[in-house]
């Protein structure tokens, strides 16, 4: 992503138009911010999905974004989400004015068995789901694919149910969540 495209983005998130130059891009993405804060007295908050991605310009975008006519405080909230490499990434040198402004982190733990149910059967119960789909066994199966990633749970999950869909099965068995983990997510 070039930073062009980093600014024209979050424009479009604020409903503004882009540009085609990067540092009119800048100076307006700056103009929205500030007409957020002072007149419509709302702090911005930027999200970043799979932050862990971005490549060292962008990162070093966001920190001119953050400096942006600082005083005390920074001109918007910036949520970086991604995987754990992003905190590996964050630590590196070339990252440390980045990682100097981070005041907060929160980590998605991975779980064990008992919660991979828990959490599936949460998932399960927000679905309005009317009965058990997922065995113990096929619970258990799952976990072992996933060691408790969520991500993976999450996927191993979806395509369980669509063989299952496919093959007409009310309640999946351990054998499905074999078939499916080795045959389509290994």
């Amino acid at each position: 992503m070039t930073p062009r495209h980093f600014y024209n983005g979050i424009l479009r998130q604020l409903d503004a138009e882009g540009c085609f130059y990067r540092g009119d891009a800048k100076r307006r993405l700056h103009r929205e911010i500030e007409v957020l804060q002072r007149i419509q007295h709302i702090r911005p908050v930027v999200i970043v999905a799979e932050a862990h991605l971005l490549d060292r310009k962008t990162m070093e975008e966001l920190r001119f974004l953050l400096n942006f006519k600082i005083d005390s405080d920074s001109p918007m909230a910036l949520i970086l989400v991604g995987q754990p490499e992003l905190t590996d990434k964050l630590r590196r040198q070339a990252y440390l004015a980045i990682e100097q402004r981070v005041n907060l982190k929160c980590y998605n733990p991975y779980l064990d068995e008992a919660q991979t149910k828990a959490y599936i059967l949460h998932h399960l119960d927000y679905a309005k789901s009317s009965s058990e789909i997922f065995s113990d066994q096929v619970i258990s199966e799952i976990f072992r694919y996933s060691a408790g990633s969520a991500r993976l749970i999450n996927k191993a999950c979806t395509h369980c149910l669509m063989y299952g869909s496919q093959q007409n099965k009310k309640i999946l068995d351990d054998a499905l969540a074999r078939y499916v983990i080795e045959q389509e997510l290994i």
